[in-house]
């Protein structure tokens, strides 16, 4: 068996082993994030959301999902059919891809590549097409409109979540993730964490993850009084589950990527707990419900306040954080709080 593994056909058999495994947690953590959502959103309106399919509702997500797959895919008659099809299995397949480099717990990752933020920011800017090809495509100006905001939107705050993380590498001197989180492996433990040194990034990441994800308060691509559900109005059935999913699964990502550049990953906040990748499962859960929880009790955003916080308060904050960010690391300022590198190497 060693021997199988070894040779060309077993590395393939192993790595498609490893990528299905990663598909099925991530596709079953996505039944139970849409049914959170569902009733964290209930709870702070004081409805009971979910509970009549499976025991407390679990089953609902179920239920939806084999719902939009048996029904009808309906295509208008002038839409560009190609294309049509075409855009919600690219989002949902980029949205997927980005997990290839996610460490669930030291040594638990698909590819361990060295440029591995490089290769979630290469990902992440591929995935603004699938939703461009969906508005065009669709031959209505409703969703059209809806896909040029959704576009803005996205690579407007692509720029400061880049800038955030120029931050977090700094003071690592790596672009492995791997790496990342072994650099806030300190004495400290939970205080050892990149969040308390990069405090005000933190804030701004969180605020920038919602809004490259479509999130409430930042879902005007989708805002329903304005534009009839944005670039998903003429999708049914299969497609429109993919474009959902693809969303979901991209904030399940914004979720593991808050985990590891300022919590620590899979690194235990007790000195008594052993690490694992149990806790890393558990920061991500949290950080969902977070996002619920913003969903539920923060009101919408216009259009022009979204990108005034995005070009105007979040890109300049961001930049001059890099700068003294380089300022600490160059000439040690806090003692060499910042200088995770030194210690990594």
């Amino acid at each position: 068996m060693a021997d199988f593994l070894a040779s060309g056909p077993g590395t393939f058999v192993l790595i498609l082993a490893q990528s299905l495994l990663i598909v099925a947690f991530v596709m079953i953590s996505l039944l139970f994030l849409v049914y959170g959502d569902r009733k964290i959103w209930a709870a702070v309106q004081m409805r009971r959301g979910p509970n009549v399919v499976g025991a407390f509702g679990l089953l609902q997500s179920v239920a939806d999902a084999f719902k939009y797959i048996v029904k009808e895919i309906v295509i208008p008659a002038g839409a560009d059919r190609p294309v049509f099809l075409l855009a919600p299995l690219i989002s949902f397949t980029l949205a997927m891809a980005a997990w290839a480099v996610i460490p669930f717990a030291d040594g638990w990752v698909l590819a361990n590549l060295n440029i591995g933020i490089l290769f979630l920011f290469a990902v992440s800017s591929l995935e603004v097409y699938g939703v461009i090809m969906g508005g065009w495509a669709s031959n209505s100006k409703y969703a059209f409109l809806g896909a040029l905001r959704s576009a803005a939107q996205m690579i407007s705050y692509e720029v400061s979540i880049g800038f955030i993380i120029v931050g977090i590498l700094i003071s690592t001197g790596s672009l492995n993730l791997t790496e990342i989180v072994r650099a806030q492996d300190g004495a400290g433990h939970f205080f050892s964490w990149y969040w308390l040194p990069h405090l005000p990034m933190l804030v701004l990441f969180f605020v920038s993850a919602l809004a490259e994800t479509n999130r409430p308060p930042f879902d005007l691509p989708e805002a329903e009084s304005e534009l009839v559900a944005g670039y998903q109005v003429e999708y049914s059935s299969t497609p429109f589950l993919l474009f959902m999913a693809g969303e979901y699964i991209a904030i399940f990502m914004m979720c593991a990527l808050m985990s590891i550049l300022f919590f620590g990953g899979w690194l235990s906040p007790f000195p008594m707990l052993p690490d694992g990748a149990l806790w890393m499962v558990a920061k991500m859960a949290f950080f969902f419900f977070l996002f619920a929880l913003v969903k539920a009790v923060v009101p919408r955003y216009r259009y022009d306040q979204l990108m005034r916080i995005g070009w105007k308060v979040f890109l300049p904050l961001s930049l001059g954080w890099v700068v003294l960010t380089g300022l600490f690391v160059q000439f040690e300022w806090f003692g060499g709080f910042y200088v995770r590198w030194a210690e990594v190497s």
